[in-house]
Order: C-alpha cells, then sequence, then structure tokens
C-alpha cells in the first residue's frame, strides 16, 4: 500500500489525480493530507509519506510559480505526470435546493472560475473566500450547516455526505490540471521515457537563451513549456523551467550533452513518461 503526501483534504482534486495515476497502475493507496504544498515535502522527508501528488499548471490560471522552486530545492524528482480536468459543482446538506443556500465557501480559484455561474442563476448567495474546497465541503458535513454550500468536487460531495445542487458550474469547460508524480518506488526504462523536467540557470549575456534553444531544437527536443523565475540576490539573472518531449532518449541526453556547456548550472528535476490525455 502506497502513501501518498496531496495538498489539501480528503475528496479535493488532488486526491483525485493521485487515484487516477496510481490506480491505472493497479496499486491502492492511501492518503496523507497536508495544508501546504510545504508541509507536503515534510511529510516525505518525515517518512508518513513515499510519495507525493503536486498541482503544477491549470490550463486556466496558469502555473503555480512556488511550485516550481519546491521542485529545484528538493531531492525528490518527478516520476510521471497525470492531468484531471477540473468540474466545480454545488453541493449542500440533503433535503435543500439552490433557492435555500444564502452563502457558498470555496477557494479563491473556484471562487474565479464559477463566479459567472453564481452571477448569472443565483445573484444573491454570497461567495465566501475559504482554505479548500474540499475542506469547505468538510465542514457543512460535520458541522450540520444548513443554508451553505460548498463548490468542490464530486468526490468532495460523494465522501462527505453532500448533495450536488448544481453540476459542472465552471465557467470554461476545457479546464485542466496538470500533477506531477513525486515517487521514487517508480522504474521507468529508458525506451519508456519520453519527457523531462529541467531547471538550469544562464550566463548574464545577451543571446545565451537563445543559443540554448537552438540546440534542443536541433536535437529534435520538444519544448512543451518554459517558466522564468528570479534567482534571489541576484539582478535579473533567472532560474528558467523547462518540460521537454523527446521520441528518442539518446537523443535527448545529447542534446544535454551539447547544452551544457553554454548553462551556468543544470538541474534535472526529473525523466519520465508522458501522460497521455
Amino acid at each position: 500500500m502506497t502513501t501518498v503526501a496531496i495538498q489539501g483534504y480528503r475528496g479535493c482534486f488532488h486526491e483525485e489525480a493521485a487515484r487516477k495515476f496510481y490506480s491505472a497502475r493497479g496499486e491502492d493507496i492511501t492518503i496523507e493530507e497536508c495544508p501546504t504544498f510545504e508541509s507536503l515535502f515534510k511529510a516525505l522527508s518525515e517518512g508518513r509519506a513515499s510519495s507525493a501528488v503536486m498541482a503544477i499548471e491549470n490550463t486556466i490560471s496558469g502555473g503555480l510559480l512556488p511550485n516550481f522552486e519546491l521542485l529545484r530545492a528538493n531531492p525528490y524528482k518527478i516520476k510521471g505526470e497525470v492531468y484531471i480536468p477540473i468540474h466545480q459543482n454545488l453541493m449542500a446538506l440533503p433535503g435543500q435546493r439552490v433557492e435555500d443556500i444564502k452563502e457558498v465557501r470555496t477557494h479563491y480559484m473556484a471562487i474565479n472560475q464559477t463566479r459567472l455561474f453564481f452571477e448569472r442563476n443565483c445573484p444573491w448567495i454570497k461567495m465566501v473566500e475559504s482554505e479548500d474546497t474540499a475542506k469547505s465541503a468538510i465542514e457543512i458535513s460535520e458541522g450540520k450547516l444548513m443554508g451553505i454550500g460548498a463548490v468542490a468536487s464530486e468526490l468532495a460531495a460523494a465522501e462527505n455526505g453532500l448533495v450536488i445542487l448544481a453540476k459542472g458550474i465552471e465557467t470554461y469547460k476545457q479546464n485542466f490540471t496538470r500533477f506531477l508524480i513525486l515517487d521514487d518506488a517508480i522504474s521507468i526504462q529508458r525506451s519508456d521515457t519520453d519527457k523531462a523536467s529541467l531547471c538550469f540557470t544562464l550566463p548574464h549575456k545577451p543571446g545565451s537563451l537563445a543559443q540554448v534553444l537552438t540546440i534542443l531544437s536541433f536535437y529534435d527536443m520538444n519544448l512543451t513549456r518554459i517558466q522564468s523565475l528570479p534567482i534571489p540576490g541576484k539582478e535579473w539573472q533567472y532560474f528558467f523551467y523547462a518540460d521537454i518531449k523527446f521520441s528518442s532518449y539518446n537523443r535527448y541526453r545529447q542534446a544535454l550533452k551539447a547544452a551544457r556547456p553554454l548553462m551556468a548550472d543544470l538541474y534535472i528535476l526529473g525523466e519520465y513518461r508522458s501522460f497521455n490525455k
């Protein structure tokens, strides 16, 4: 049984992502709830969990920038990824209608994703920001709070005995979150590896990034994401976080060997099999 650390509480999207990834591998899991992403890495270092699932980017809101730094600063390698669609639902204790709900509690990102639904269909409902989508559902269930709803996943409703009053209320239906799998027990054959996540720094001189990207292109590397973050204490210098896909592991290693002399530092955050949505 694998114990997986997640950021959030029972029924959250992190748990959904964890169960989707490990069920595809035929593995049962138990969940270690962590209130923050920092505490997720603490659960790993203290041995309370042997793996972790961490959100890294969303198709609507973009990248979770602090998590890139957590990946660089911690020794745990990316061993996989999984994408899940983010469907938001209005839920409450049984026996109520939408007309009975006066207040809805949820995470600020869920508020942003569903605000249009409430403005158009139930403008009398007050939206209140909370720590977590699933935790809002837990509080309503445990407190027997009538007249108060939550916006969260179907899993949160099922695990907390709530009924869904309105399903799929997110404004943008093509809304996916990408989650990374940190699990040293996963072994991947090089022939199955087709994606890598890198972090590198460059000399502070003109054209340095362009030169690296030219080499990656020459070796047929498909750059699927690049993100820059400032290096603390160094003015106008950056960490570059990049995801690249490739069809040949040997070709990928050749690309790194050719580009490495142009980099000041290189961190390989993980080499893994890309997720096929």
